[in-house]
């Protein structure tokens, strides 16, 4: 079967069958090919496929049959020319600034991005030369303040981790290409299902699979999005020598969550709304987050920029550390997790969990409070979720 062109279809026929080519034993699901290297016919075939002369697989690090239509799949959805899979979110993080960066080069991030990648910026990248420069998400002034000559990247999350805040991705685009910079987005909260960056001026978008594009919490993978010319001897060729690979059977799992994705990325939405408007009703919380309000600072841009909300929920309790804790606590149903995007909905404090590497002020400008707790909505009815919450509230 020859593969299909994903110009010619929707983003349900693509979510389904883009990048799977049935091989001689003719089967319905794409198959999982587990072998670390590839036989060539001779040694001239051989030769040409080392040399890039032909295509074809040679080592699993950086040719695998599975992982290929894995990233035509998420490549076709997301609209970019070219994905590489990864072996997490982070290394996708990672193969994007060791790709296109050097020493003396400079980011400027958003200061509300994973906690994780906030000490792959500080931490690690530091050491070899990359500064980094963090400024509060929707303060345009403070991005265009912050680029130096030097600078390379904007990078960014939106809907961020774990307050739910919009960047105008579009504004955003602008001030990087009118400095020459290019403007990276982590769309993991939202996917192409509900948001596609490219279109809006985006030149690289990260994932972490592991999250909604897997969607049952059983993987841990990653992938890069965009043009060929950024991805394909740049970030690609650090990939195909440092090794931080996706594996066949984890990119096998996800080809089977994206055909599912867009089912549950609009069924988690209507459920995260629903317990969002009804956390706003409850006692002992002083804020909701949750784009799909009307009380949040981006509706408006939410509304415009995304096709649904998404599933990630958060709130403020009056209390602090010790209300938080024993809300998450007295839970008997939601799982106490840091990963997001489960069918399964689970709940975490991120002060002392996804943010703990933080200093309390960097936690205190990102916003991140003792009181916060995050939840990630997923697909069980929904007033099983509100009573699970209610158990803990009960109790303040």
């Amino acid at each position: 079967m020859a593969k299909i062109d994903p110009g010619q279809y929707g983003f349900h026929t693509r979510a389904v069958r883009t990048g799977q080519a049935r091989t001689m034993e003719g089967e319905q699901s794409e198959p999982i090919f587990v072998s670390s290297s590839f036989v060539f016919k001779d040694a001239a075939q051989a030769a040409q496929r080392f040399a890039g002369k032909e295509p074809g697989n040679i080592y699993s690090r950086f040719t695998n049959p599975t992982v290929r239509t894995f990233e035509e799949r998420l490549a076709a959805l997301e609209g970019g020319e070219r994905c590489v899979a990864t072996a997490s979110g982070m290394a996708a993080i990672l193969s994007t600034c060791m790709g296109l960066l050097g020493a003396g080069d400079h980011i400027v991030s958003s200061r509300s991005i994973f906690g994780t990648t906030v000490n792959l910026f500080n931490a690690i990248l530091k050491r070899f030369g990359v500064e980094t420069t963090f400024v509060p998400l929707t303060d345009y002034d403070a991005w265009e303040a912050a680029i130096r000559p030097e600078t390379q990247l904007l990078f960014l999350e939106t809907p961020s981790n774990p307050l739910t805040e919009i960047a105008d991705i579009p504004r955003l685009a602008d001030l990087a290409h009118a400095h020459e910079c290019l403007l990276v987005v982590d769309n993991c909260f939202c996917t192409p299902a509900l948001q596609q960056p490219l279109a809006l001026g985006t030149d690289i978008v990260i994932h972490s699979a592991t999250k909604y594009l897997d969607g049952q919490g059983r993987c841990v993978g990653g992938a890069v999005i965009g043009s060929e010319e950024l991805l394909g001897e740049k970030i690609f060729g650090f990939l195909r020598t440092a090794g931080p690979a996706m594996s066949p059977f984890n990119a096998w799992v996800f080809l089977k969550g994206l055909e599912t994705l867009h089912l549950r990325m609009r069924a988690q939405s209507a459920n995260a709304l629903a317990l969002a408007l009804w956390l706003e009703q409850q006692a002992h919380i002083s804020r909701v987050y949750y784009p799909g309000l009307a009380s949040h600072r981006q509706h408006a841009l939410a509304t415009r920029q995304q096709n649904d909300f998404g599933g990630i929920v958060s709130f403020e309790l009056t209390g602090g550390r010790v209300a938080a804790w024993r809300v998450i606590d007295a839970t008997r149903l939601l799982s106490i997790t840091a990963n997001l995007g489960d069918t399964k909905s689970t709940i975490v404090h991120p002060a002392t969990t996804t943010h703990w590497r933080l200093t309390p002020e960097e936690r205190t400008e990102a916003g991140i409070t003792e009181g916060l707790i995050r939840i990630s909505v997923g697909l069980e009815d929904i007033e099983d979720i509100k009573a699970d919450l209610q158990r803990g509230l009960d109790l303040l």
